[in-house]
Order: structure tokens, then sequence, then C-alpha cells
């Protein structure tokens, strides 16, 4: 690494975000998702040494775009293919359940889920979407705890929930 590069990292390191930020800006051309200080001091640091150095081989490039070409792969297969795969023949097959992206943790909608907390009896029902205490609608079980408590909670902790069903 040249004296010029190593005297520009080392100037990073005093910098405020907001400059780092606007180093970023130039470098990448986009804005940082991060303001934290050290993240982007790592991160111009890199792009300046990149830059010096020609930046990634043609190799590395290729693979970054395999990777990246992978990356976009389903991660589930569509529920037709499944139903085919059940029954290649095609005999009659029981429907599969759809993804839903429900948290297996969560139990069926209707359910009640109690849990004391400071000598009182708190109620919450699972509704499709969300929750509901205390006839208001919550996005969360966390949100619920955090409405109770005062707090911040991991939903699932604060109602004991574990493995797929209310412990």
């Amino acid at each position: 690494m040249d004296d010029a590069i190593r005297q520009e990292i080392e100037r990073l390191g005093k910098m405020k975000a907001k400059e780092l930020r606007a180093c970023y800006r130039e470098l990448f051309g986009e804005e940082s998702r991060s303001g934290n200080r050290m993240h982007l001091c790592r991160r111009v640091a890199w792009r300046l040494q990149a830059n010096a150095a020609g930046g990634l081989s043609g190799r590395a490039q290729e693979r970054a775009r395999q990777l990246a070409d992978e990356a976009a792969l389903r991660l589930r297969p569509p529920l037709q293919f499944l139903q085919e795969l059940a029954a290649p023949d095609g005999a009659q097959t029981l429907p599969l359940e759809p993804v839903t992206g429900r948290d297996r943790r969560l139990p069926s909608p209707g359910t009640s889920l109690q849990r004391a907390y400071q000598g009182r009896s708190i109620e919450v029902r699972v509704l499709q979407r969300g929750f509901e205490y205390n006839g208001r609608q919550y996005a969360s079980l966390s949100a619920v705890a955090h409405h109770v408590t005062g707090t911040r909670w991991n939903g699932f902790t604060f109602f004991r929930l574990q493995g797929n069903s209310a412990a």
C-alpha cells in the first residue's frame, strides 16, 4: 500500500460520520444505509485500497456473479411442484398446506394466550394477522408485551412460547 493511501486512511479515522457518509457516497455512488462511524470508515478504507489495487480480479468478479445468480433461486418450490412430486402418476393426493409465512411457534388463530404479570392476568387472543389485547389489535406479541410492561420484550419469551405451541 502506498503512502498516499495510508495517509488517506489515517485521515478517515479522524472524520465524523457525516463526512464519512459523504466519502462513501462519492466512492460507491450511493447513500450508505449505515450511520455507524466505524463501519463507514472500514468500507471507505476498503474501497480506497480496492481502487488503488485495481479492484477484483476477473475470476473473482465472475464468481461473485455466479453467487448472485444462485441467491435469486427460490427457497421453497412452488406448491404445484410439491403436489406432482407426491403423486407423479396423477393419483389423487391430499392438498398440501400452502406456505403462509406464519411463525411455527404461534398457536392457531383464535387461541388465547395467558400470562400473569405483576399480579394481573394478561390475556391475548391470536388472530389470523396479529393479536388482540383489551379490544385493541397489535401487529406482534412483542408490541403487546411492550404495551403491558413499558419495556422492550421478545413477545415469544414474555408469553413463554416454545416449539410449535404455547408452553
